[in-house]
């Protein structure tokens, strides 16, 4: 089992690992797209990528998040607006969600919109699985990459920093 999982690990590492599009001198991103369908986040600026992630998201992938524990990942334009050091999932950046409009929705359903939707890395004890995290949506709705790739969001992007999840 142990060989079979290092064979999968290095397979991964060969095609699943984040991709500079241009140097590998960091640069300050000016937005953040992420593409559902594609399982992609890029960090851009200027329209111009940077760099591109593969990532996990809430169980529940299709569809715009709709109410708290429907384990989708929400759409639409928000901001990235704080961001937590000490996270328990190694970092994390928080997206602004709900919108005025998603709380007037779930108002309207009778629901709670939910909340807590971040950009994070892995637990402590799932670290060690690295880029084979993103063969399965795993997450309550937020979005996750490797902790070395965390790194490397938080280091290039600011708060204040406009997200854009598509379908």
């Amino acid at each position: 089992m142990k060989s079979i999982l290092l064979l999968l690990f290095a397979l991964c590492l060969a095609g699943c690992s984040s991709t500079a599009e241009n140097s590998a001198v960091a640069e300050t991103a000016d937005k953040v797209l992420v593409l559902k369908a594609r399982r992609e986040m890029q960090l851009l600026k200027e329209g111009r990528v940077l760099k591109t992630y593969k990532i996990a998201m809430g169980d529940q992938p299709v569809g715009h998040k709709q109410q708290e524990g429907d384990e989708r990942t929400p759409e639409g334009r928000y901001t990235l607006d704080w961001r937590n050091s000490k996270s328990a999932y190694h970092k994390s950046i928080h997206i602004s969600y709900p919108s005025e409009q998603d709380k007037a929705r779930a108002k309207r359903l009778g629901v709670s919109p939910g909340g807590d939707i971040m950009i994070h890395g892995m637990a402590k004890k799932m670290a060690w699985i690295g880029a084979l995290h993103t063969a399965k949506d795993w997450t309550n709705g937020c979005i996750a990459v490797t902790n070395e790739e965390m790194d490397e969001i938080w280091a290039m992007v600011k708060n204040g920093t406009e997200i854009e999840i598509l379908p």
